[in-house]
């Protein structure tokens, strides 16, 4: 799904995301802070740092690399969270420098290791810090206790698959049975596709472009983005987590008319049904002769445009699933968690996208700042 679409200078095309922007919508991976990098370097398996300002995996590098896993796991209640955390930090920094022989001699190329801590956790260190809310629960949900919440994620990304359940397995062990796994998701993002201004973005499962509206210079995501206090989250950002199970035999039985007018954009394009370019923001009072919204009232552009919600622009990606079922992973960064979850409330209400889809996890979790060897991983929070 592609969710917020439309915003008041958002000419810019995000690199990154991939799709169902509400229904559970997705998420990204890249790295430490600077200006979003072209795509002439998507392709490019140039090391990543891990510090900085902030984690990798959010913003850099752009746009993100194809492969994902998501580990979400819950610590015992004796667990000392600070430690837990710098020892997963310089596991990080070792996996992605190439000197951990836990890699079994892979090179780590753009390998990123980001880590959030979920709501309780949160509430541990102080309940008034951003973080601390869960996520309510939506329409459209078949959620087993399991799947729904979690302490810590550990979101692993790189353009090599086979780093993927490398790296899993050695920060797991690293771990050890101080957490226990709830649930994992693999995905993958597809081709990305010159959109504009030098950016591009992939299809979704859907196929269609997705992406289009998101905090794409440093001053969008200061905005919209980083948490800018108190201190010890600034840096941080917001992450939320829905797979979502696709009913890709119903969306494909429409024609590519009505499939159209489900999204409210072309599908070989991506140009909104209101005409212009693909990175024109869509005209949602245009109208045809007879008088009909070109872009129709429960078209995913409109429900999920900030605008007419009112809130904030997300940072988004979804990665296609085969596992349990096809489908996809949205993962979704903002400053204020309100912005998914108002902008998830008024697509519920009324978009047609929503009818092809059921969320069947779900999280929530505060990304850490970012470390460095002076700064471990957590420390300002878990002391």
């Amino acid at each position: 799904m592609s969710r917020a679409e439309s915003h008041p200078s958002r000419r810019a095309f995000i690199g990154a995301t991939g799709a169902l922007a509400a229904t559970g919508l997705i998420a990204g991976c890249e790295s430490p802070a600077t200006q979003p990098r072209s795509p002439s370097s998507s392709a490019s398996t140039t090391r990543v740092s891990p510090i900085g300002r902030y984690q990798a995996g959010i913003t850099l590098p752009e746009p993100a690399q194809p492969n994902l896993l998501a580990v979400v796991a819950e610590l015992g209640d004796a667990v000392a969270v600070g430690p837990l955390l710098a020892e997963l930090g310089q596991a990080i920094r070792t996996l992605t420098a190439g000197t951990d022989p836990r890699l079994l001699g892979l090179p780590p190329g753009d390998l990123t290791v980001t880590i959030g801590v979920g709501p309780r956790l949160v509430r541990m260190a102080d309940p008034s810090l951003p973080g601390a809310e869960d996520l309510p629960r939506f329409s459209r949900e078949q959620i087993a206790s399991q799947a729904r919440g979690g302490d810590l994620l550990i979101q692993i990304c790189a353009s090599d698959a086979l780093l993927l359940p490398v790296v899993t397995a050695a920060l797991l062990a690293q771990a050890g049975d101080r957490i226990r796994e709830r649930w994992r998701q693999s995905g993958r993002r597809g081709a990305n596709i010159p959109v504009d201004q030098g950016l591009s973005a992939p299809r979704n499962p859907l196929g269609f472009i997705d992406g289009i509206v998101g905090p794409h210079t440093t001053a969008e995501q200061q905005r919209h983005l980083w948490l800018s206090g108190p201190a010890p989250v600034a840096g941080g950002t917001l992450a939320v987590l829905r797979r979502v199970k696709l009913d890709l035999p119903q969306f494909a039985a429409l024609s590519v008319a009505d499939q159209e007018t489900v999204f409210g954009r072309r599908r070989s394009t991506g140009v909104p049904l209101s005409g212009g370019t693909i990175a024109s923001d869509p005209n949602l009072g245009a109208k045809t002769p007879d008088g009909r919204y070109l872009i129709p009232a429960d078209a995913h552009v409109r429900r999920a445009n900030p605008n007419v919600v009112g809130v904030g622009l997300m940072l988004r990606r979804s990665y296609s699933t085969d596992e349990p079922s096809p489908g996809l992973l949205f993962i979704s960064f903002q400053n204020d968690i309100s912005t998914f979850t108002n902008t998830l409330t008024h697509m519920d209400d009324s978009d047609a996208l929503l009818r092809f889809t059921t969320t069947t996890a779900s999280a929530t979790f505060l990304i850490l700042p970012g470390f460095d060897q002076q700064h471990p991983l957590g420390a300002q929070m878990f002391h």
